[in-house]
């Protein structure tokens, strides 16, 4: 796994468009992780490592798919740790799509729309103290039924105009930057 997967990341990371003084700024702390295929990918890596989520727009952009996570207690997109089994990030990311609410959107292609995001987490994820996410830009109908997993409370379709306030710090923006690449 290790080395497909960082492989991988290390491509989208050097790949990430620096558009902006944040956008350089979290490619560079990624490069301190993912200079070349031996970042922490594995969830043994270490308390910091990769992991993997899917942001969910409908056709038309207005609404996003999220899940309201049992151990942050926030809403936030599907997502979580990389798996022996993914042969992508992309793959990892509909993988824990389908794990957490049952989605299986179709056509999607390449991860031409993603973010990357560096958080630091509490310790009700035991010993991983950060994460190192790269957020999948998708398109799913929101027709679709959803299920809940064992590691979320709810799902639920929000408007990207009205979210709730129990988000984590910066989703909101992510959430814009990635629909504005879409």
């Amino acid at each position: 796994m290790s080395s497909t997967l960082g492989e991988d990341m290390h491509r989208l990371v050097t790949a990430y468009p620096t558009d902006s003084e944040r956008d350089r700024a979290v490619r560079s702390d990624f490069l301190t992780f993912f200079a070349d295929a031996e970042g922490p990918v594995r969830r043994d890596a270490g308390a910091s490592h990769a992991t993997a989520s899917a942001f969910v727009f409908d056709p038309t952009l207005d609404r996003t798919l999220l899940v309201f996570h049992r151990k942050g207690r926030f809403w936030v997109q599907p997502g979580g740790h990389l798996e022996d089994d993914d042969a992508s990030i992309r793959d990892a990311a509909l993988r824990e799509l389908r794990e957490e609410t049952g989605l299986h959107p179709a056509g999607i292609e390449d991860a031409d729309a993603y973010d990357l995001d560096h958080h630091a987490l509490s310790t009700a994820f035991g010993r991983c103290r950060s994460h190192l996410d790269v957020g999948i830009a998708m398109i799913a109908s929101d027709e679709a039924a959803v299920t809940v997993s064992d590691e979320s409370e709810d799902v639920r379709w929000w408007p990207v105009a009205g979210l709730p306030r129990d988000v984590p710090a910066g989703f909101t923006e992510r959430l814009q930057r990635l629909r504005e690449r879409l």
